[in-house]
């Protein structure tokens, strides 16, 4: 297929480097930052362009592959595609139907994982989550996902709002609390990477034990004398304390909660 990424950013990075591989040409690349655009499209050896109005009209495949914010805007600006044109975005969060007054063929391709430009990742091993409007639609999509990565599910939008979020608790938060160990650590010269075997162990047991059970710390036992201590050493930061309060009075309600049924 010949594909048209709209944006440059993490994911349009990543998925423009791993679509030749998979039998697929990236044509044209958009983003309202020049550097970007040729960056990115340089690598993919076709054309950049800053402007809309730009965009060629001729590819199989319209990829948007930006910021939620301004998502809407950009659909709306895009000059009239193909018949046969596919427009799809990669938002977890966004509805497949703000398409819907653009063209008859669209749909939504959500690779679930985090993405950064400096890092590759193989997509055969992400799972992609699709919608689309009509069956063409839909062969097209279902061509271009199983193309690229192993596990290809159809799921609506609704559904896909909780996944997001589940997404969002699983990586992002979870992520912003290696970035507090971090400073926590280095604010006393103690290295990070002295993390990593419990931080890859702790990801490992969900792989054979439900998070629950995977569950330990001072939380699960309600270790008060503990919990108390901690918080003391967070004296300077008040919003942290009122995280690990509100994380550890998390987890010990859902335990006790168990206890009582």
């Amino acid at each position: 297929m010949r594909i048209v990424m709209i944006g440059a950013g993490n994911l349009a990075t990543q998925l423009a480097r791993s679509l030749p591989a998979a039998g697929h040409e990236v044509v044209q690349v958009y983003s309202r930052s020049r550097e970007s655009a040729e960056l990115l499209a340089g690598r993919m050896g076709c054309e950049a362009v800053t402007e809309l109005a730009a965009v060629r009209p001729d590819a199989d495949v319209y990829v948007f592959a930006v910021k939620d914010s301004v998502l809407s805007q950009l659909v709306a600006a895009l000059p009239q595609c193909g018949d046969d044109s596919v427009l799809v975005h990669t938002a977890g969060s966004m509805p497949m139907d703000l398409f819907a007054s653009r063209s008859e063929h669209y749909g939504v391709f959500y690779p679930m994982q985090t993405f950064s430009k400096q890092r590759d990742v193989d997509f055969r091993q992400i799972p992609a989550f699709i919608e689309s409007s009509d069956a063409f639609s839909h062969d097209v999509l279902c061509a271009l996902a199983s193309s690229l990565c192993d596990r290809v599910v159809e799921m609506s939008t609704e559904d896909r709002r909780y996944l997001h979020l589940a997404a969002v608790w699983a990586c992002n938060f979870v992520n912003h609390c290696y970035d507090i160990t971090s400073e926590v650590l280095s604010s006393h010269g103690i290295p990070f990477d002295v993390m990593l075997p419990l931080i890859d162990e702790t990801a490992r047991k969900v792989h054979e034990l439900a998070p629950k059970q995977a569950q330990t710390g001072p939380a699960v036992r309600y270790d008060t004398n503990v919990m108390a201590r901690h918080i003391a050493l967070m004296a300077g930061e008040p919003q942290l304390q009122q995280l690990y309060k509100a994380l550890s009075e998390s987890i010990h309600n859902r335990f006790s909660n168990d206890r009582k049924q």
